[in-house]
């Protein structure tokens, strides 16, 4: 046959079918008996013949494809989340089309208004907002959004969350039962949901126990600048006994410079507590105490979530958070009798 790309219709010619059989076969979720799909399967195999899902999308109006829009990979948490949201998507027959962008409400709008142009059925944002403007344009072209490890006042949008503000506040909770006077707090980026969350939840523990932060700064999510904040604030005689930064990839950047640059110990002089659980928090180098993320639930219910707008036509706005525990491991000091969440 050449250079020629097979059709459906010699498939169906050579498999003995009609073309809606052969359609039907390579339509994920459609009804086909397993005789007919293996006739079909056979015959397409044969003649090397694939079909064409763009086209297809044209018809039926789905292009079974969920946009993904991602800022950064550094952080562990985001590859390790993006890799089960493409596994759950891929066992509903959809697959994903990932798009990086830079934290601003520029970058985010030219991406997200690039993806409506792909025709996606969906679209998932990993720690990304969206403006005003584009939430609309999303309405109204009847794509659904789910906010993933972001939140956002916008009633529109659903969204899927760990519970950033218990989590704070649990790990105050650990810390001062640990006999910790001096804490400090390297939080997330104050301009996200998650960075304010989880300071909110960590002050208000605090206080239900009397106590203040003595030190507070924004660590912006970079391990660059948490290093730089945590040199400057164990620097001197009078520094914390205890921190809690705003997330893993950070806390690994300020456990290194505590030990390896003031020469402190972990946790004798300091405690460190994280948020995330990523895999390496459990690594014997670093060995951190840390506020798990339930990502296995939160990709469910962001899976489950977005599915229900687009096969269902559900129009009920999630606002989902999450309970994670708290992993207990050798960074920070331990609680006479407090039970140990390590999983």
């Amino acid at each position: 046959m050449g250079s020629e790309k097979v059709t459906s219709v010699e498939v169906a010619r050579h498999a003995g079918v009609s073309q809606s059989a052969v359609s039907r076969v390579f339509t994920p979720g459609a009804s086909v008996s397993p005789k007919m799909a293996d006739k079909v399967l056979k015959a397409a195999e044969e003649l090397g013949y694939r079909p064409n899902v763009l086209a297809r999308s044209l018809i039926t109006g789905r292009s079974r494809i969920i946009g993904l829009v991602v800022a950064y990979l550094e952080n562990q948490f985001y590859p390790d989340a993006l890799e089960k949201l493409s596994n759950a998507l891929q066992a509903h027959g959809y697959h994903i089309l990932v798009f990086m962008v830079s934290n601003d409400d520029a970058g985010i709008d030219k991406v997200m208004g690039e993806l409506l142009d792909y025709q996606v059925d969906g679209i998932i944002t990993a720690s990304v907002g969206m403006s005003n403007e584009l939430a609309s344009r999303c309405s109204s072209a009847g794509v659904p959004v789910v906010l993933f490890n972001r939140g956002q006042d916008d009633e529109r949008l659903n969204q899927v969350t760990s519970n950033n503000f218990e989590g704070g506040r649990k790990i105050a909770e650990f810390l001062v039962a640990g006999g910790h006077k001096r804490i400090a707090h390297i939080a997330g980026w104050a301009g996200s949901s998650t960075g304010r969350d989880r300071e909110a939840g960590f002050r208000a523990g605090l206080a239900a126990a009397g106590q203040d932060l003595v030190a507070c700064v924004d660590g912006m999510y970079r391990r660059e600048t948490a290093a730089a904040a945590a040199l400057d604030m164990f620097k001197g005689e009078d520094r914390p006994d205890a921190v809690f930064v705003g997330n893993d990839h950070m806390a690994f950047a300020v456990m290194d410079v505590l030990r390896f640059e003031l020469k402190l110990d972990v946790p004798g002089d300091v405690s460190v507590v994280g948020y995330d659980d990523v895999p390496l928090s459990s690594w014997p180098a670093y060995d951190l105490t840390t506020l798990r993320q339930p990502s296995n639930r939160m990709v469910e219910a962001t899976v489950s979530t977005l599915l229900g707008w687009i096969e269902e036509g559900s129009k009920d706005v999630q606002k989902i958070k999450i309970d994670g525990p708290l992993m207990i491991r050798g960074s920070a000091r331990i609680p006479e009798g407090w039970p140990n969440e390590r999983l």
